[in-house]
């Protein structure tokens, strides 16, 4: 049973917002800018999912709650003829609720709920769960904090060293920590300054030729991609890994294993399936391991560093094109190379620079920086990528 109640249009307007005109197949605009707080955690915008124009009202008794990530579900009830429908309510993931302070348990079974969102794009029985309020007490579920949440450490002080003084990657011997909140969510030249959204969404898709030196080509892709809310992203629809400098823009963030006696770095991805790739510092060539990737493109490349004074600079080639290198959509091919530069500032931390060449792809070189925060005293979310009502 749906209930459309007003156009998005309409919605804005009621609220006091202000419309501007947002090209044709563009529209996230100011609409989507309400739903960034609720979804700028998840795995997919919610226009890649949802219809944005089809507000939808259900109300409905829960029948089960599936606590998992990306995303966790609540399955209702709701009224209709000649029988009642089973629908399913999108939130956010069971890590991010459950460090707001929720649980599967805050919402009782056999609960009435009232809820706003918008309607599947697919017309399946889904709807996104902007709004979760409990009819028996008028209160709000999974939207904000549930108590008070826990003290966020911030970590101080100079940066850790080796003991031959040269930095570290990763926490101080005895501690633990990992690498998390980029500043920037998606690549960007740098000296160019775009508006766009916590999921690389730009506000205005005129923008677009701007983002980086793109081949006419590539910015055709990276515009119709934009256009679609990015929902054909293969790490949403496939779990692919997050390669290139895409797994430094995940919210589940990295960790530096570093292994000198063997000349080796481990890099750990928090997200994806919990990937991992190794740099390596004994001087090797590009050359991969006979049977294995000697001739095979990577996900993550394959990568061999130096350090220059204090910055880690690793050379990154034989990419495959089976991954978006960038949370907004930026097109790449087999003829990818990226020069990293990580230098960390001090113990909180960590400039992240990328040289992109790929000459089939972009006109020029370019590069695009942005940093990443130590979190103290914590391991990486566990977070696996799963099938999760795509």
């Amino acid at each position: 049973m749906r209930r459309l109640f007003v156009s998005g249009a309409t919605a804005l307007a009621a609220r006091g917002g202000t419309l501007r005109a947002i090209p044709s197949g563009f529209c996230h605009g100011l609409l989507l800018i309400l739903l960034v707080a609720a979804y700028a955690s998840a795995q997919h915008t919610p226009g890649a999912k949802f219809d944005l124009n089809e507000p939808l009202v259900l109300t409905g008794e829960v029948t089960q709650i599936d606590w998992a990530n990306p995303y966790v579900h609540i399955l209702m009830k709701v009224p209709g003829e000649p029988l009642p429908a089973l629908w399913a309510v999108e939130v956010d993931g069971a890590i991010i609720l459950g460090d707001r302070g929720w649980s599967a348990e805050s919402l009782p079974f056999g609960e009435t709920i009232r809820v706003e969102g918008f309607a599947a794009l697919d017309g399946s029985n889904q709807i996104s769960g902007n709004s979760v309020i409990m009819t028996s007490t008028s209160g709000s579920v999974y939207a904000g904090t549930n108590g008070t949440p826990p003290a966020r450490p911030v970590a101080s002080g100079p940066t850790p060293r080796w003991p031959d003084g040269r930095p570290r990657l990763g926490p101080p011997p005895g501690e633990t920590g990992y690498w998390g909140n980029p500043s920037r969510p998606a690549m960007v030249e740098d000296g160019v300054n775009v508006e766009m959204d916590a999921y690389g969404l730009l506000n205005d898709i005129a923008d677009a030729g701007r983002i980086a030196p793109m081949q006419p080509w590539a910015q055709g892709v990276y515009e119709l991609r934009q256009r679609m809310f990015l929902r054909t992203d293969p790490m949403f629809l496939s779990c692919k890994p997050p390669g290139g400098p895409r797994q430094y823009q995940q919210i589940y963030g990295v960790q530096f294993v570093e292994q000198p006696d063997f000349d080796r770095v481990f890099v750990l991805v928090g997200g994806g399936n919990r990937n991992r790739r190794v740099i390596y510092t004994d001087g090797r060539d590009h050359v991969g391991q006979i049977g294995g990737n000697d001739d095979n493109p990577l996900f993550y490349g394959h990568g061999v560093a130096t350090w220059e004074g204090d910055t880690f600079v690793v050379d990154m080639r034989r990419f495959n094109e089976d991954f978006w290198f960038d949370n907004g959509g930026l097109p790449h091919t087999e003829q990818l190379q990226m020069t990293e530069r990580f230098t960390r500032v001090d113990m909180r931390t960590l400039r992240y620079e990328v040289t992109i060449n790929d000459p089939w792809t972009y006109t020029r070189p370019w590069t695009s920086t942005w940093t990443l925060e130590w979190i103290p005293g914590q391991e990486m979310p566990y977070f696996l990528c799963q099938d999760n009502r795509p």
